[in-house]
């Protein structure tokens, strides 16, 4: 007897699931690209309450298909990809906001703690669903819904969007005060530059980038399209890795959906170790691009060592699972954290103060479509065994890592022409 509810039951059932994730994961990356342009040119915390309330609202509207006894295809995809373009309003607004309280100096590792709450996020959505399935499924989205709208009401109260806002003094604005105070300027000339430099930033402020002119920033391309990749391997992990470990034996023995589920979450578990590890690295050999290539060529040689001996034991199938897990999605969290900060605020458009958004919106809805993408693919390649799921992987972090070769270069470059990655080798003991 199917059990299942209408029309996600019977033999076509997964593939309206797969369906509904694709109608939300293309909403949300083409909403992403208008939700950055938008979000540099209006107020961020508004437009990010605006967000996080719709999001809300058509999260409990997708339950209320329970209750309503709703089996159209049509609903749930239609509420899919209005959720999906006002959940894309979150993530370019909370990346600029976080940019604007936090230097380029540590902001890799900083990003990186700041960005475990996706894995977090991740968890908790799937506990909360979980312990209210029983009473119906439309709880496990009403609930998860309030949540969201309740945590909106407590941005819209309390969030700060930049240091400004409250009175703290601009970034660098003290040292360049100092530093011409040492050149023997007067007490009164430091005050009308600093007048100045404030009146120049309230001007431009207004001003926000085109699109095209982010596209066009150095380093924006080239992290977007190896973001598309990165992104493609994280997402098909993410939809496909309960499915695997379920029909996978372990040590001999086949999981059941819960534990598989459960199990699953490891892998998050090493991406929040993997996202503060990589923005820590980054920092120290500031140099982004080479540690992103480093994870991703690294993860090449774990993914294939857990394809091969995860199924050995439990013991195993964990380490190997938060090996891959740290490796793959820590350059994923440094690219839509710390990276797309420091392009949305390099040197080239220190004038025009409004581009931050745009350009996270851009690097983040390349990867988003990446993320559509991938699960479609892991479909296709099931059929023919999880062999090729896992070298659809491995060519993916290929690519990525194929794209970020140039920048990379230019960093390692700079930081030899700088001397700062010869200075410690070469130094007497």
């Amino acid at each position: 007897m199917d059990t299942g509810w209408p029309p996600f039951n019977g033999p076509e059932g997964t593939h309206r699931l797969g369906e509904i994730d694709l109608a939300f994961l293309l909403a949300y990356s083409i909403g992403m690209y208008f939700a950055g342009h938008v979000g540099d040119r209006i107020d961020l915390r508004l437009f990010l309450v605006f967000g996080m309330v719709g999001s809300g609202l058509f999260t409990i509207i997708f339950g209320l298909g329970y209750w309503f006894d709703i089996h159209s295809l049509g609903f749930f995809v239609g509420v899919q990809i209005l959720c999906g373009l006002f959940q894309s309003i979150g993530w370019p607004c909370v990346v600029a906001v976080v940019g604007n309280w936090f230097g380029k100096a540590k902001r890799g590792l900083i990003m990186g703690f700041w960005n475990s709450h996706t894995s977090v996020g991740n968890i908790i959505g799937s506990v909360v669903a979980s312990g209210v399935l029983e009473f119906g499924w439309g709880w496990s989205f009403a609930v998860p819904g309030i949540l969201v709208i309740l945590v909106g009401i407590l941005v819209f109260l309390f969030l700060v969007v930049s240091p400004e806002d409250i009175g703290f003094e601009l970034p660098g604005m003290e040292i360049e005060m100092a530093v011409e105070m040492e050149g023997g300027e007067t007490l009164e000339r430091a005050e009308s530059e600093q007048a100045k430099l404030l009146g120049m930033e309230n001007s431009e402020s207004v001003a926000a980038i085109g699109f095209l002119a982010a596209w066009r920033l150095p380093g924006v391309a080239p992290f977007a399209f190896c973001l598309f990749f990165s992104k493609l391997v994280a997402y098909t992990f993410l939809y496909w890795l309960p499915f695997y470990i379920r029909h996978t034996a372990v040590a001999g023995v086949h999981l059941s959906d819960k534990t598989a589920g459960i199990l699953s979450t490891i892998f998050d578990i090493g991406g929040v170790f993997g996202g503060i590890s990589a923005g820590y690295i980054s920092d120290v050999i500031e140099a982004r691009a080479v540690t992103s290539i480093v994870f991703l060529l690294l993860s090449i040689p774990a993914l294939i060592l857990y394809r091969v001996y995860g199924s050995l034991s439990m013991t195993m199938n964990i380490t190997l699972m938060m090996l891959s897990g740290l490796l793959v999605n820590g350059p994923y969290a440094l690219i839509t954290t710390a990276v797309a900060a420091d392009l949305g605020t390099q040197d080239l458009i220190r004038g025009n103060s409004r581009a931050l958004a745009t350009v996270t919106a851009i690097i983040d809805g390349t990867g988003s479509v990446g993320a559509a993408v991938g699960p479609l693919l892991a479909g296709y390649f099931s059929t023919r065994g999880w062999n090729s799921v896992f070298l659809m992987l491995i060519v993916s972090i290929f690519f990525a890592s194929l794209f970020l070769i140039r920048v990379a270069k230019t960093e390692i470059k700079r930081k030899l022409n700088e001397g700062k990655w010869v200075s410690n080798s070469t130094t007497p003991q």
